[in-house]
């Protein structure tokens, strides 16, 4: 644990570091033309990926303590997943609602002008 700024630990610091590039990066692509504005996708995706990798693959500690100290048990580990699977079926969900309506959206002639 001292390796900890503010009580929290490297891997916390790495997804908000991810995240924050994934918002910087799609901002710039969504100001974009043509079918590259479409390039956010990949972005948010790849973003994901990297979280829940770090989140379920976190990297032990590489030596071990020369004592042993006291082991605190996550009781709430099983409900802890089953909410963030929930929350991203939601997220999932969400997205497949929206981009529908996004790509109907009537797009409407422009007037002949008439000289």
């Amino acid at each position: 644990m001292s390796n900890t700024v503010l009580g929290v630990g490297t891997g916390v610091f790495l997804v908000a570091l991810v995240w924050i590039l994934a918002l910087v990066f799609g901002i710039i692509l969504l100001r974009a033309s043509g079918p590259i504005k479409f390039g956010v996708v990949p972005i948010v995706l790849l973003a994901l990926v990297v979280s829940l990798v770090l989140v379920f693959f976190p990297r032990g500690s590489e030596t071990t303590p020369p004592f042993k100290e006291m082991e605190i048990v996550d009781t709430f580990f099983i409900g802890r997943y089953v909410l963030l699977s929930v929350v991203s079926a939601v997220f999932l969900v969400t997205l497949f609602m929206l981009l529908p309506h996004h790509f109907l959206e009537p797009v409407y002639a422009k007037p002949v002008r008439t000289h």
